[in-house]
């Protein structure tokens, strides 16, 4: 008779443990809910009113197409806030929206579309694995290389190719010409040969350097602070994670006084 008790007991406890693991997945699997949906579109549009005017070209060091701007950004606190899912999304959205006003037929959004992920991707995945001040700042760091890594290669063997064709008509060594022309007075010893070994180490690289630092010196400093308004929505339901909880306790704490009434009959 105890046996049996004492089986059913663990049995009770045990349905009840997984109903409240399968709750708390069900809540971790649930991503597009109205809240999060809510701080991704405010994200969103904030980012592209960075993307679309908040920007500034650096004549005095870099060539005049490459402008400054922190559009990645809200991507990162997106990132950060609700993951790395939301971050990518976040910044291929804000590139979709400005394809209708492309100057490049849409290459150049592309670009950004790879070099932005390249970013906020290992900095949210990283910070998302720890949640402390030590991965935020090593995530934002191992971003920041990432995506200077892969905008040196969109540069290379995407941007230059297409911006060189596109200036020649079709023809992309008359393009690359005209491309040395408009940054010989940055670099004067620059020719159509040796045009990467000087664009590339010398504009790409610090160039995106600089924003990336930008980017994560603000994401670093603001992310705190903003917390609680990016998280809103899980500040709103506390009630929910702990319910769960109380209906485990309160199910073992039912049946430890079952399984003590029962041996009280036995002896």
């Amino acid at each position: 008779m105890e046996n049996n008790v004492t089986n059913q007991d663990e049995t009770i406890v045990a349905s009840a443990i997984n109903a409240d693991e399968n709750t708390a997945k069900k809540r971790k699997i649930k991503f597009f809910t109205a809240g999060n949906m809510a701080v991704m579109a405010i994200l969103t549009a904030i980012s592209y009113i960075l993307y679309m005017f908040v920007k500034f070209p650096l004549p005095f060091a870099f060539p005049g197409w490459l402008d400054m701007q922190i559009s990645d950004l809200p991507a990162l606190l997106g990132g950060f806030a609700l993951g790395p899912v939301a971050g990518c999304i976040i910044i291929v959205v804000k590139c979709c929206l400005k394809m209708p006003f492309t100057g490049t037929a849409c290459v150049g959004e592309l670009a950004d579309i790879i070099v932005g992920i390249a970013f906020v991707l290992p900095a949210s995945l990283l910070y998302r694995k720890f949640k402390n001040r030590k991965s935020a700042g090593l995530g934002l760091i191992v971003g920041s290389f990432s995506a200077i890594a892969f905008a040196i290669l969109a540069n290379w063997l995407v941007l230059i190719p297409f911006y060189s064709s596109m200036f020649g008509n079709g023809d992309a060594a008359a393009g690359l010409a005209k491309i040395v022309g408009m940054v010989s007075a940055l670099y004067p010893k620059v020719t159509t040969d040796n045009f990467y070994s000087y664009y590339l180490p010398l504009a790409v690289l610090p160039f995106n350097a600089i924003r990336c630092i930008v980017c994560a010196l603000i994401t670093y400093f603001t992310y705190k602070p903003l917390s609680k308004a990016l998280h809103w929505e899980i500040k709103r339901k506390p009630k929910k994670a702990d319910s769960s909880k109380e209906n485990t306790e309160n199910a073992i704490s039912a049946d430890a006084d079952s399984s003590e009434r029962v041996n009280g009959d036995d002896v």
